[in-house]
């Protein structure tokens, strides 16, 4: 049992209580996404005692990152966000478990890497994901906590299936291509997107001690100082929470290719199951241009493009967000 002094500056509030927080020990969050909102939400659930924390990211850091995203500096430059932020977070608090999981989730995969978690916080920086994330919350029933920061405003909502409306009652479909705006093409307010973080682990908290979700969208604007709760219902032809259509679960899963938010990269997640031989993709590669292994990844120049070759085969191919040129990169240089 974990002593609850560490913690007694939030068990004396009436909210939580000894029992709360026995309940906070006792849980197991996932975050998917470790940007602007995810670094946040997960530091502070650490620093409550979420017993098992699940990290969960794609992508590796970058200098535009450390304008807000609070748990890496300068000396992680291309390292995996995921393997950097379960250190940083081990360190704040050892008697917690926190894993850190370097995997791009799809249909695929989302069961498993989502096995045993009682709760997911949304950091992701797409929507195709999110929908993927609302049919597993709808088919496993566990709660999810909605967020999104562009420019100075953000967005949070706390997902209970049965009982609050789901994402795709609040939208219905998938919004085109290129109709969003990104952090690249908007921008971000770094103070908006801490703020966004905090809300989303206040929810996840309420969540976790059994408290029911109050069903609105709260919408954020830090530079007008404007909060507005807007409540969203539940649709009654709402494919996903009410018919259980599984669109975006019952994928099939091929090789995945996806563009990510804001910058001219993409992910190439190949068919394939185990661990590659980095050790031997470096020397193939070290002829043929500047190459230097990070422990876990593999960072390749290729002049005009940048590959980082992740222990699963996966990678980031930075320089294009042409999805055949990408391919191209990687069967030239890995192999499919």
């Amino acid at each position: 049992m974990v002593a609850l002094d560490r913690y007694v500056r939030q068990t004396i509030l009436p909210e939580i209580g000894p029992e709360g927080q026995r309940k906070l020990s006792a849980a197991t969050v996932a975050i998917i996404g470790l940007g602007a909102l995810g670094t946040v939400s997960a530091g502070l659930l650490a620093r409550a005692g979420v017993g098992h924390l699940k990290l969960v990211d794609r992508d590796v850091v970058e200098l535009t990152n450390l304008q807000r995203q609070v748990l890496f500096d300068e000396k992680d430059m291309d390292l995996p966000k995921a393997e950097v932020a379960a250190k940083k977070l081990r360190a704040v608090n050892s008697s917690v478990t926190i894993e850190g999981v370097s995997k791009d989730i799809h249909a695929a995969n989302i069961e498993s890497v989502l096995a045993g978690v009682g709760l997911v916080v949304d950091g992701t920086d797409n929507m195709e994901l999110r929908f993927l994330l609302n049919e597993i919350a709808i088919a496993r029933g566990f709660p999810w906590v909605y967020g999104g920061a562009i420019a100075t405003q953000g967005m949070v909502m706390g997902i209970l299936p049965g009982t609050t409306a789901c994402f795709r009652c609040f939208l219905p479909q998938m919004p085109p291509p290129g109709s969003l705006p990104t952090c690249d093409t908007a921008g971000i307010l770094n103070t908006v997107s801490s703020i966004v973080g905090s809300l989303q682990a206040t929810e996840g908290i309420k969540l976790l001690l059994g408290q029911r979700p109050s069903g609105e969208l709260l919408v954020f604007d830090g530079w007008a100082n404007e909060l507005q709760r807007l409540r969203v219902s539940r649709r009654k032809d709402c494919p996903a929470c009410v018919k259980r259509e599984t669109e975006y679960l019952g994928a099939k899963r091929g090789q995945v290719i996806a563009a990510l938010c804001g910058s001219q990269t993409i992910s190439i997640d190949p068919a394939h199951k185990g661990e590659i031989d980095l050790a031997g993709i470096e020397a193939r590669l070290r002829p043929l241009g500047p190459v230097k292994s990070l422990g876990s990844v593999l960072v390749f120049d290729a002049g005009d493009a940048v590959i980082t070759i992740f222990s699963d085969g996966r990678a980031l191919i930075r320089g294009t967000d042409d999805p055949q040129r990408a391919r191209s990169l990687y069967a030239k240089y890995i192999g499919m």
